[in-house]
């Protein structure tokens, strides 16, 4: 869990660091965009490129990507499986009395994951180069138009930054919960399914206590310190979008139309 990176802020002096935090919130949703673009194998390798250069840039550890998608595996091999039993389209690959495996169930399995893997990687490049506050400003700053449809902006920010900050602390506290279960005897690894279920049951009650808890002491913090939901504030800092953060959007939009002719050749 130590190597998860997934909501954590690296302290990097990188380019991807010095990014506009708006701009590079509009960069992952148009990749996210992008990804669901049917472009076949080729788009997701130019998508690929483009996401795990960033990846390079930001200083991150392309293994640190490979452990945060480690959880999804056996989600994975089930989808295979109802894939398999479902999609009875395309050539056959291996064939049995009771069971006949087609290469678009495999196809579509492997489409799938690519998906996770790149939403993952451009996710956890948004989280690692951008400062919780900073988000925080960005996701306002894009939010205010909405605000003449009555829209809490400030409020909808708040909460996406508190949430994503929490997910490190989270990870840590479960690690030091499995620890402490351990030192008592309890096994989450092996044991009989009802052993197990009563395992995770002693890790996840004082999981969400302490989730609440802590909750309840930033909100104590937050109304300690005036602050008022709904009040009109002022910054400290302002945000200002350069060429490099409008050259790389332009590039993120070009990227979608190659897609999307790909996509209409294919």
């Amino acid at each position: 869990m130590d190597s998860l990176i997934l909501g954590k802020y690296l302290p990097y002096n990188t380019i991807v660091h010095r990014l506009d935090p708006r701009a590079k919130i509009l960069m992952m949703l148009m990749i996210m965009v992008a990804i669901f673009i049917p472009a076949g194998f080729l788009g997701y390798l130019l998508i690929a490129i483009f996401a795990f250069t960033g990846l390079m840039l930001s200083k991150i550890k392309i293994k640190s990507i490979i452990k945060a998608f480690k959880p999804m595996w056996f989600m994975m091999m089930f989808l295979f499986v109802i894939n398999v039993l479902e999609i009875k389209t395309g050539k056959v690959l291996v064939e049995f009395k009771w069971l006949t495996i087609y290469d678009d169930a495999l196809f579509q399995t492997l489409y799938i994951m690519v998906r996770l893997l790149l939403m993952i990687t451009v996710t956890t490049i948004l989280t690692a180069t951008t400062k919780p506050l900073d988000l925080t400003l960005a996701i306002e700053d894009l939010l205010t138009p909405f605000k003449v449809i009555k829209v809490p902006a400030h409020e909808i920010a708040m909460m996406i930054s508190i949430a994503l900050r929490f997910i490190p602390t989270l990870i840590e506290e479960t690690q030091r919960i499995m620890k402490a279960q351990a030192s008592r005897g309890v096994d989450l690894e092996e044991g009989k399914l009802k052993e197990k279920i009563i395992a995770i049951l002693s890790l996840i009650v004082p999981l969400f206590v302490t989730a609440i808890q802590r909750a309840g002491d930033l909100a104590n913090a937050m109304e300690a310190k005036g602050y008022i939901p709904g009040a009109k504030r002022s910054r400290y800092k302002q945000l200002k979008m350069k060429a490099m953060d409008y050259s790389l959007l332009g590039v993120c939009a070009f990227m979608i139309v190659v897609l999307i002719v790909v996509g209409q050749v294919l």
